[in-house]
């Protein structure tokens, strides 16, 4: 049997980014693209959980990339500020390293005013087994799940609550997937030959959030542990039970921050939003 490979905890080696926004005026920055006021509703349905058990160590920065600033906040922060805006979010699961529970919080939590509850939940070796430590910290009460890697600053509440919403308006769907097109040719290699050039009209680039009802997505990751079988994303254990996800579309710009060429994307976005608004 291969072994999969997590594309989330696997390591390289890579230079240190110079993590450098010449011209950003941060405090006028910060008011822009910061100004969420967080909101819970009397009856919220859904618990959030934001992946933020990577090491960094293909980003190559020492303490890893979560508590890297971008406009004078942690990019962390950003992410659980956009969740934290959405008012069916009743709770916010952080997943985080054990040994940094107290730091992350103290960094990127603690100085910020949340109204959504959070608590932190230990991070495992792999990515479905963090997002399963999440899941421990969900009560039953909610009937929904939605995940988000913490290294997407970039999400939007309007995003957020639009995947949310598209799943509550299909009662037949199991869960809701935020995705992009394909946009380049893509080719099939074997052995270094391409052997193959599939229609990229069928090819979506899946990203976070995911939405799923939470009873499926707890069988769903009984069933996983139970046979040994490893997804590349939360997708991904629904599908091999059959259930049914729908594809939300999102944005380029929300970009991940995995290596160090991707900081500079994620500052080119942050300061086209910037500039945008000052056009307003």
């Amino acid at each position: 049997m291969s072994q999969t490979i997590d594309p989330i905890f696997s390591s390289e080696v890579l230079p240190v980014p110079v993590l450098t926004e010449d011209g950003f005026d941060f405090d006028a920055l910060s008011q822009s693209l910061h100004g969420l006021k967080g909101e819970v509703d009397k009856n919220p349905k859904t618990a959030a959980i934001i992946l933020a058990g990577g090491t960094g160590e293909r980003f190559g920065k020492e303490g890893g990339k979560q508590l890297v600033e971008i406009a004078g906040k942690p990019i962390l922060t950003w992410s659980a500020e956009a969740f934290d805006a959405v008012g069916d979010i009743g709770l916010i699961v952080i997943v985080c390293p054990e040994d940094r529970c107290s730091e992350y919080l103290k960094c990127a939590i603690d100085p910020f005013p949340f109204v959504t509850p959070i608590v932190v939940a230990s991070s495992g070796p792999s990515r479905q087994e963090s997002a399963f430590s999440g899941l421990e910290f969900v009560p039953d009460e909610y009937e929904y799940v939605i995940l988000h890697d913490g290294a997407r600053p970039l999400i939007s509440p309007d995003l957020i609550a639009h995947t949310i919403a598209t799943l509550k308006g299909n009662i037949d769907c199991d869960g809701a997937v935020v995705a992009h097109p394909a946009v380049d040719t893509l080719k099939v290699v074997e052995n270094g030959v391409i052997v193959g050039t599939p229609d990229r009209r069928v090819f979506w680039n899946a990203q976070t959030p995911q939405v799923f009802r939470a009873g499926i997505y707890r069988r769903a990751h009984a069933s996983a542990l139970s046979d040994g079988f490893v997804g590349t994303d939360d997708s991904a254990l629904i599908e091999r039970l059959g259930g049914r996800v729908l594809v939300v579309e999102g944005k380029r710009d929300n970009i991940k921050l995995t290596v160090p060429e991707d900081y500079l994307m994620l500052a080119a976005a942050v300061r086209a939003i910037y500039l945008k608004d000052l056009e307003r």
